[in-house]
């Protein structure tokens, strides 16, 4: 069985990271105009999360072959980006409180699924290189794995909007997200901790 290469795996690493930050980016876009027209909590706090993930990857790419220690020093910085998405949720659920509006289940729905379809895609690129980079391939891995499952909550969200006709459904998976990356963020928190300063090609992390 032939095995590859640190300079193989290393060039496989940053056109997959570069591949995934780009269908981030661009979905964001999307995801965002669709959460401001429906004021949709769940597309909100998606679609900040899709930006995070772009700069998850973006900042992989740039930080490959620095220093044990510049790679933990941006591991812990990508741990704290993993808490944006939360917080967004958090702040847009609180403003649902003082205005609620029904979020067009249709549309909530579809680009629920819409970006299921990208998370999907970008978990199986990164799943074949989240050992490659310590802890920061782990947290764009990790990222896109959870946005999977975020995802298909916002499909339930516009399945029960569209039952109940409560704004509910959308704040209650908006929150879910934020929780969610909570745990993701001491999971990276904990893998750039054990960055080795001896060893240049990073830890690998457990899943």
């Amino acid at each position: 069985m032939l095995h590859s290469s640190p300079d193989d795996e290393r060039r496989l690493l940053k056109r997959t990271v570069a591949a995934v930050a780009a269908l981030n980016l661009g979905y964001f876009f999307v995801e965002f105009a669709v959460a401001i027209a429906i004021a949709s909590v769940a597309l909100f706090a998606d679609s900040i999360d899709f930006l995070e993930d772009a700069t998850v990857n973006l900042l992989v790419l740039v930080a490959l072959g620095w220093t044990a220690r510049r790679r933990r020093a941006v591991g812990l910085f990508l741990a704290f980006c993993l808490l944006v998405p939360g917080l967004a949720a958090v702040y847009t659920a609180w403003e649902k409180f003082n205005a609620p509006t029904v979020p067009d289940p249709v549309l909530l729905t579809l680009a629920g699924a819409g970006a299921l379809l990208v998370n999907a895609l970008c978990a199986f690129l990164l799943s074949r290189v989240r050992h490659h980079g310590g802890s920061l391939s782990l947290a764009a891995f990790l990222s896109a794995r959870n946005d999977v499952a975020a995802n298909a909550a916002i499909i339930v969200a516009g399945l029960a909007t569209a039952a109940l006709n409560s704004v509910w459904p959308d704040v209650i998976v908006g929150l879910g997200i934020a929780l969610l990356n909570s745990g993701s963020a001491y999971e990276v928190y904990e893998a750039a901790m054990g960055e080795s300063d001896e060893d240049s090609g990073g830890v690998t992390p457990r899943v």
